[in-house]
């Protein structure tokens, strides 16, 4: 049997920005980390967004690891995981001078892989990076690249919806939901039914239907209402079982996913106004990613006029709850006096991040833009009393280095499935106007 090549990966600046924790992921495999990806993280120390962390964390780990060792074949990185080396930055490779003209770290990087491959023909030079032109640029000088797949889920096709049709339930089963104690044992559920704490149903037979939560603490099937919240009024079913999730205060953390139009951030804003006496502010947060790449430091103005475009869907939002109702009814004031009180706080990501998060209602919108550990930052920051709601569209994203598989939103879907603190719904229906309908379908 022919003995499998020696693996070698080299690592991108933003596979180590996406996961700090990076180097202790490739088992027994050995890793090249380039003096051109130390030299990007140093532009990147600064700063209070995740990777700004991440950058920190990661070279403060390489140094506390290597403590005052200095080597040059290879630091190893413990009990069955390989080595860890630093290369040096050298004279460009004459078959990468020669395919681009600017020297750009990237092609530095490509550089040492090229150089590495000519060197170690017996092992399997592998260049990770989360940058899919870097890797169509490699792949066509006959380097092997990937993608840093650690966190991502396997597929998005069976991803968890958080609700399921149930067909012919009898008419008394049916019935008994509408009557008290509103509930059905969870035993009426089929085999074929998966049976996970808060994961919601719509029962119905030839004649009647009815709606229905897994309470998995009390074996039963709870009746689900069509909730009034501020003025907002589900439209559909899964609409109803969102609403439903994010006013159920026993379950501290929700996800809300779907395409435009569904709705997503409006329940959850209206919910969080419907139960804002419960708690101390409502946050409402969305992370900040700057059209075609460019930071926004392009933008004109100072710091709040660069910001305002991002955030403006989030006030469009709560102006449509606004405008329901009069500017002198009561409903109106109390959201003017919230904003006026910061008790409702909407704001970018990075600026909410740093707070206490002890009795607030805090709503992500547009996680999918957030990566996996970005989500477990803010999650791990949940104190007691603290409702947290990520909504977005996972297949909707605008960040460079993620995608439907690799993106926070899915990630945590994924993970959370089956947990009693939590619950999910995806949103399929959209309820736009019209106009927008025909335009989405046909467009």
């Amino acid at each position: 049997m022919p003995r499998k090549k020696k693996k070698i990966f080299i690592l991108d600046t933003n596979v180590i920005l996406h996961d700090s924790s990076c180097i202790h992921n490739f088992q027994e495999n050995d890793i090249i980390l380039p003096m051109p990806v130390l030299e990007e993280l140093d532009h990147f120390k600064r700063g209070n967004q995740v990777i700004n962390h991440n950058a920190r964390e990661f070279v403060r780990t390489v140094d506390t690891m290597l403590g005052k060792t200095v080597f040059s074949t290879g630091y190893p990185l413990g009990e069955g995981k390989g080595t860890l080396k630093i290369v040096l930055i050298r004279e460009m490779h004459p078959e990468i001078k020669k395919t681009f003209r600017e020297d750009l770290m990237d092609h530095r990087i490509l550089s040492i892989a090229r150089t590495c491959q000519e060197e170690q023909p017996s092992a399997l030079i592998i260049l990770v990076t989360k940058d899919v032109n870097l890797r169509v640029k490699a792949k066509a000088l006959g380097i092997r690249a990937e993608d840093y797949t650690t966190d991502q889920v396997k597929s998005v096709d069976h991803l968890y919806s958080g609700k399921d049709i149930l067909e012919n339930f009898d008419d008394e089963q049916i019935s008994a939901l509408y009557k008290v104690p509103f509930s059905l044992p969870d035993s009426v559920l089929p085999d074929s039914a998966s049976r996970i704490p808060n994961k919601y149903y719509i029962l119905r037979n030839y004649n009647h239907s009815a709606l229905a939560r897994h309470d998995m603490n009390n074996s039963t099937l709870e009746k689900v209402d069509k909730d009034n919240c501020y003025g907002i009024v589900p439209r559909n079913a899964e609409q109803t079982f969102a609403m439903n999730a994010l006013l159920n205060r026993d379950i501290p953390l929700c996800t809300i996913s779907g395409t435009a139009g569904t709705g997503k951030t409006l329940l959850a804003l209206a919910s969080a106004l419907q139960q804002s006496r419960f708690y101390r502010q409502i946050f409402l947060a969305r992370p900040v990613v700057p059209l075609s790449n460019k930071d926004i430091g392009f933008l004109p103005g100072d710091v709040k006029s660069k910001l305002d475009p991002y955030m403006q869907p989030l006030w469009d939002n709560l102006k449509v709850i606004q405008n329901l109702y009069a500017d002198n009814d009561e409903k109106s004031k109390k959201i003017t006096a919230m904003i006026t009180e910061e008790k409702l706080l909407i704001s970018p990501l990075a600026y909410i991040r740093g707070r206490s998060l002890q009795k607030i209602y805090f709503i992500v919108d547009e996680a999918q833009n957030l990566t996996p550990h970005e989500v477990k930052t803010i999650i791990t920051r949940a104190g007691e009393g603290t409702k947290l709601v990520f909504t977005g569209d996972i297949f909707q994203i605008d960040h460079p280095y993620l995608d439907s598989q690799s993106n926070g939103l899915t990630y945590l879907i994924e993970k959370m499935q089956g947990q009693p603190l939590y619950a999910h719904v995806n949103l399929e229906k959209g309820e736009r106007s019209p106009l927008a309908e025909l335009a989405a379908n046909l467009l």
